[in-house]
């Protein structure tokens, strides 16, 4: 394969996996607590390319060097439902699961019929002493912006609220769950975060911004495609002179 087609080529993957991503983040755009995913490009020389004898051009791809997730605060919505409960700053809620802690910013939660407060797919709401907060569904509750939880005024457990000194040590699961992937990566108490009762804070991708980004990724895939075509039609050019001189 020419320079040229390998070149298109891996820019038109490298396209693909925008798309898809865009594509995530312009459909999980309404979920609580979602961080929209972003990439940064590179050219890549294999080690082979770089050896090349003096005087010849090796292929230069381009390629998604970096994948991250953009941890940036989305917007504070109210509800008026007292379950709902918004992070405003750095830091997560902790999520119990039988597979370990999951950290979360989606505070649509609900009181379960248990008492335990848990989030929409029924994972306890971890507090700061470990446990699941319990709670009388009879009574109506209140929680400080330090995570505190009053019930007939009497404080009955604080929300664990915890951060990560290295955003890159997590990997998302599901739309707004994410998991502490490197061994050494600690939760600690999230130092300046504040919860707001009855809010619950939109998914940080822009609509907008990603249906532009769509626009411009596509328009490139198009001239992508339009250069395989050229390199392609210079091949066969080149083919039929040589078939010309031979004859």
């Amino acid at each position: 394969m020419d320079s040229l087609t390998t070149a298109a080529a891996s820019g038109i993957r490298a396209r693909i996996q925008t798309l898809d991503m865009l594509a995530n983040n312009l459909a999980n755009a309404s979920a609580a607590g979602f961080k929209s995913d972003r990439e940064s490009y590179e050219l890549y020389v294999s080690p082979e390319a770089a050896d090349s004898p003096e005087g010849t051009t090796p292929a230069i791809l381009p390629v998604i060097q970096n994948r991250w997730i953009d941890f940036s605060q989305g917007t504070l919505v109210s509800t008026g439902n007292s379950t709902d409960l918004a992070l405003n700053g750095k830091g997560f809620f902790v999520a119990r699961t039988t597979d370990g802690p999951l950290y979360t910013r989606g505070g649509s939660f609900r009181v379960g019929k248990s008492g335990e407060l848990q989030t929409q797919d029924e994972y306890a709401v971890q507090g700061t002493d470990g446990k699941p907060i319990l709670l009388d569904s009879s009574k109506s509750f209140e929680i400080n912006p330090d995570g505190t939880v009053l019930q007939g005024g009497q404080p009955v457990a604080q929300v664990a609220l915890v951060d990560f000194a290295d955003p890159g040590a997590l990997t998302k699961r599901g739309a707004n769950y994410f998991r502490a992937i490197l061994p050494d990566a600690k939760a600690t108490p999230a130092a300046n975060a504040e919860v707001q009762q009855g809010k619950v804070e939109t998914g940080n991708s822009e609509a907008a911004h990603s249906a532009a980004r769509l626009s411009t990724i596509l328009r490139q895939f198009e001239s992508l495609q339009k250069a395989m075509t050229i390199a392609a039609d210079m091949k066969r050019r080149s083919v039929e002179e040589v078939a010309k001189v031979a004859s």
